[in-house]
């Protein structure tokens, strides 16, 4: 039986945890707010009291924290690692994760970047997209483990490129977003009926199955209950251009997006789901 340490537990990481204690781990929880880990103990999942004594008892540490800095500090307050395996389940830049692994390297501990694509559901139904950067010897003792997160996990090369694999594809998120937001106002304008619209867009090559997704949500106005907030996609879209501009890649079309994001900060829109920035896309007098 695999003893695991999920440190994170909010949405995504309680689901990862229900996950692991379904698979039959034993799980050692953690969380900033204790409060959060309360549901976990009721399933079974003992508390982390101390952060320096996780590594004498788990043989792999998943994080599943809000970025980067945070989870690098974290991490530093687990001491020496004692071999066991780090695993970032998060989304953080590629420099971020290729400083976090030297310094568990540092800590006598082994790691493997493994960001994931998708929310809660796609966690507790073993489903989520997983794409690993690291050792293939560290991949491959860990793939038990990832394989009940996961139905096909994937080493995509070394630390960075699962961290590069994962922000271009929260870029798609947003771009996808905003682009079938501003087709939907100017179509109403026009007196388009949405449907036809649909009709029309669905069995196209332009067509993705996002739009249905969230088609509901963004007509109604319902943000409510996110699986990912405006907040950490804006974020994770800044990662991408952080990143994008290191690598000389032309992205000026997306800094209009961010900007537009921004308007999200310190409104309700920023805690919703990331959907809302179909409200920033409404006409302006």
């Amino acid at each position: 039986m695999k003893s695991v340490a999920v440190l994170g537990t909010g949405l995504l990481g309680e689901a990862i945890a229900q996950r692991c204690l379904s698979q039959g781990s034993t799980v050692h929880a953690w969380n900033r707010t204790k409060e959060r880990i309360e549901p976990l103990l009721a399933l079974g999942a003992t508390e982390i009291g101390d952060l320096s004594e996780v590594s004498n008892t788990c043989e792999t540490i998943i994080t599943v924290l809000r970025d980067g800095a945070v989870t690098a500090k974290v991490v530093a307050g687990l001491g020496p690692l004692h071999h066991t395996t780090v695993i970032p389940m998060g989304t953080m830049g590629v420099s971020e994760s290729k400083a976090l692994a030297t310094q568990v390297l540092r800590q006598n501990g082994s790691y493997l970047e493994a960001p994931v694509l998708g929310s809660k559901p796609q966690a507790l139904s073993g489903s989520l997209l997983v794409m690993a950067g690291g050792d293939a010897d560290v991949f491959e003792q860990q793939l038990d483990l990832l394989k009940h997160l996961s139905q096909q996990p994937k080493l995509v090369g070394p630390v960075g490129s699962g961290a590069a694999t994962k922000i271009a594809l929260n870029q798609l998120i947003a771009s996808l977003t905003h682009s079938f937001s501003l087709s939907l106002r100017l179509i109403q304008h026009a007196g388009v009926p949405v449907e036809t619209f649909m009709e029309i867009l669905r069995p196209s090559a332009l067509y993705a199955p996002t739009f249905d997704k969230k088609l509901e949500r963004m007509l109604g106005g319902h943000y409510d209950d996110p699986n990912f907030s405006t907040a950490l996609l804006r974020k994770d879209l800044e990662l991408f251009l952080q990143e994008t501009s290191e690598a000389g890649v032309q992205d000026l079309g997306l800094k209009g997006l961010a900007e537009l994001l921004h308007k999200a900060n310190g409104t309700p829109l920023d805690h919703q789901d990331y959907c809302a920035l179909h409200e920033l896309t409404q006409a302006t007098t």
